[in-house]
């Protein structure tokens, strides 16, 4: 009986003993938002916007950051989301997107892991690849723009997404999606495709005026995230849409008023 005693007691302490061990299961650990983004303003439109994609589920909830009063701000790679909040209340209050970057990542540890993109109320534009951001990472500034992208095909992802974007003539939001569709079709990720979405803000824009969201539409799970959210995109530029809207607005006005 002792001898049993003996042996359970060991096996005992060595299942802690493995148990302490064992790695931090995948689920625990912050993934690496492997992406490609741009962020711009339009001076004409007096709005703002953010385009992302990434092999990542649901990549609108972290990457977009943007107010009409302050600019637009990606966080990505190993994002850190305080980036965003923190951010905009930097350029809400004067500073200029470079000086808001340096801020934000002289303040992080973890700055070299880290790749951001800012536009400020002015248009000015920053962007930040930390040394120990997955390759190819890198990042491209133009006027009123900043393109940046982690673990993609290459330096070409991001060269013809800042082509595309300075070529179009179309309004700002079909700029940025052309944009993305010019980096997906370049090689973007090379771990494959999953999200996409686009933001863009403009004072009053928001339904009903009651806020600054002139778009908001996301792609979270989809093998063509890119073009789904061109389609829902058209959906939501479709002058038909727009009639119907008033449409429907009218008749809900002739009714109350009967």
């Amino acid at each position: 009986m002792k001898v049993v005693g003996l042996i359970s007691a060991l096996c005992v302490l060595l299942s802690h003993h493995l148990c302490a061990d064992e790695p931090t299961p995948d689920s625990d650990r912050p993934q690496i938002v492997a992406t490609f983004s741009i962020v711009a303003y339009d001076p004409e439109e007096e709005a703002w916007a953010i385009g992302v994609a990434s092999k990542f589920l649901a990549v609108g909830h972290v990457v977009p950051w943007a107010e009409s009063d302050a600019g637009a701000i990606a966080t990505q790679s190993l994002a850190n989301t305080s980036y965003g909040p923190n951010g905009l209340a930097l350029l809400r209050d004067g500073k200029s997107a470079e000086e808001v970057l340096e801020t934000l990542i002289e303040a992080d540890e973890q700055k070299q892991k880290r790749q951001v993109g800012i536009v400020d109320r002015s248009g000015n534009a920053a962007t930040f690849t930390g040394e120990e951001c997955l390759p190819w990472c890198g990042g491209k500034t133009g006027n009123h723009y900043a393109c940046q992208g982690n673990i993609l095909a290459g330096p070409e992802v991001i060269e013809n997404m800042a082509a595309a974007y300075e070529k179009s003539e179309k309004p700002l939001a079909w700029r940025v999606m052309e944009a993305l569709q010019a980096a997906d079709q370049s090689g973007g990720d090379i771990r494959g495709r999953q999200s996409a979405a686009i933001l863009v803000v403009k004072d009053g824009a928001g339904y009903g005026g009651f806020n600054d969201r002139m778009i908001d539409l996301r792609v979270d799970d989809h093998e063509a995230p890119i073009k789904e959210l061109a389609r829902i995109l058209q959906l939501k530029l479709s002058p038909s849409d727009e009639s119907q809207e008033e449409k429907d607005s009218e008749e809900s006005a002739d009714q109350s008023s009967n």
